[in-house]
């Protein structure tokens, strides 16, 4: 997307970036600001607000640069392509402080309008691998149940337990999906 612009304009997008994606991970929603980022990335207040005229609009490109996220690379294999996947996913939570991002992102959207596409552009992005693996699943309803599953797996045991699952608890997820959950009756 840089690549036509003016390489002075390509830096200053990249530059503020970084500087906003890392207000917003280290410090919160709050401290993007066009004053804040001007100073940290090393350009006029002016220079933010003619690119950014909102804040929103730092906000949203600091989500639109965490988006070009890794993937893992489609193999043909569904079992490795929703492991890796999966591992992929986990490491970005951990690593890159995903998990930080998608909770301010979540719970922004609920409450400004304007971030709700922000979030659903994200997380379509995200799911696009893993539900592009799972399309073997003739049933659209047990598909998206298979991709809430899995993606919630990671999710939740790094929201709400403070760590990323195991490879092992990933590894029976995947089998879960793929060949279904024995009913104890």
């Amino acid at each position: 997307m840089t690549s036509h612009l003016d390489p002075r304009v390509a830096r200053t997008r990249d530059d503020v970036s970084v500087v906003a994606l890392r207000l917003l991970i280290e410090d919160g929603w709050d401290a993007v600001t066009h004053a804040r980022v001007a100073a940290l990335a090393g350009y006029s207040r002016a220079t933010i607000y003619s690119h950014w005229p909102e804040r929103d609009d730092l906000v949203r490109h600091a989500f639109a640069v965490f988006g070009e996220m890794p993937h893992y690379e489609a193999t043909g294999s569904v079992t490795a392509d929703l492991l890796g996947e999966l591992q992929t996913f986990c490491r970005a939570m951990v690593e890159r402080r995903l998990d930080r991002a998608l909770a301010m992102l979540a719970e922004r959207a609920q409450t400004t309008e304007s971030i709700t596409p922000v979030r659903d552009d994200f997380v379509a992005t995200g799911e696009r691998p893993m539900r592009e693996s799972l399309q073997w699943i003739d049933d659209p309803a047990r598909r998206e149940a298979a991709l809430l599953m899995l993606c919630g797996l990671v999710t939740h045991s790094v929201l709400m337990h403070g760590s990323a699952p195991t490879d092992l608890v990933l590894d029976a997820a995947v089998d879960i999906v793929l060949r279904g959950a024995p009913i104890d009756a």
